[in-house]
């Protein structure tokens, strides 16, 4: 990767939108290759995808409008699309936000992007093959008293799947956040555990704000991975802080 010569402090305006427009650009054209891959399998990869409502008993899809198919395989191959270009995306993520950074602290991030590209798909496999199933079954079959057909339209699922893929995977990155922050010195793992109560209820509130859906147990199953992710910080965290101190001493 070729790396902006100046240092961050002194860079134009235009520099940093020049910059934000190479990685958008970059990111377009990767996710425009992958759209194309994602198009020659999509009918294949939406049948995968609606395993969780096809399996629920008395549950069918519907179509509603003469676009919705071809609208629905469109938005499985940028999905596709995404998913195939997630690599380049968040390589390109890191390196706009390396001239942040100090000379010395870039190259931790080489080790931070594949860390990345593992805990989002970890989230998406998380919420594709436990919160999802359990969340359509909560919300279609609990209340009403009055008994009735469930149909399901293919755009609502997967809008209501793509929200929960991402948000998920987007949660799964505190840990990286936090180790960050705790290598270039600005918290440590003693507050990380000292503020455990705090962080616990920001946590619930967080959940609360971004879940895909209102229900209680989608949020617990939001939440719950959250807090555990934050623990499993503070351990990396201190693992980090005896390797940076050993590495002061040694030199």
């Amino acid at each position: 990767m070729r790396r902006r010569k100046r240092n961050d402090e002194n860079m134009p305006l235009m520099e940093h939108i020049r910059a934000l427009r190479k990685v958008l650009v970059i990111s377009a054209y990767g996710i425009a290759l992958g759209t194309v891959l994602g198009w020659a399998f999509s009918d294949m990869i939406f049948a995968y995808l609606a395993r969780p409502v096809l399996e629920l008993a008395g549950v069918s899809f519907i179509t509603t409008t003469p676009m919705e198919p071809m609208m629905v395989k469109l938005k499985v191959s940028i999905v596709t699309g995404v998913v195939v270009a997630l690599p380049i995306l968040i390589w390109q993520i890191w390196s706009f936000i390396l001239p942040a950074l100090k000379q010395t602290e870039r190259k931790y991030l080489y080790m931070i992007v594949p860390s990345s590209i593992f805990l989002f798909l970890l989230g998406d496999a998380f919420s594709f093959y436990l919160v999802i199933p359990l969340g359509i079954k909560f919300l279609l079959f609990t209340g009403g008293s009055i008994q009735s057909t469930t149909l399901v339209t293919q755009s609502s699922y997967l809008s209501f799947l793509i929200t929960f893929i991402l948000t998920f995977g987007i949660v799964f990155q505190l840990p990286i956040v936090l180790l960050l922050l705790i290598r270039i010195g600005i918290v440590t793992p003693q507050t990380l555990a000292k503020k455990r109560k705090w962080a616990f209820f920001g946590i619930v509130a967080l959940t609360m704000l971004v879940s895909p859906t209102p229900d209680i147990p989608t949020q617990l199953l939001m939440a719950g991975p959250m807090y555990l992710l934050y623990e499993i910080s503070i351990w990396l965290g201190y693992l980090v802080v005896k390797k940076r101190e050993k590495a002061l001493n040694a030199s």
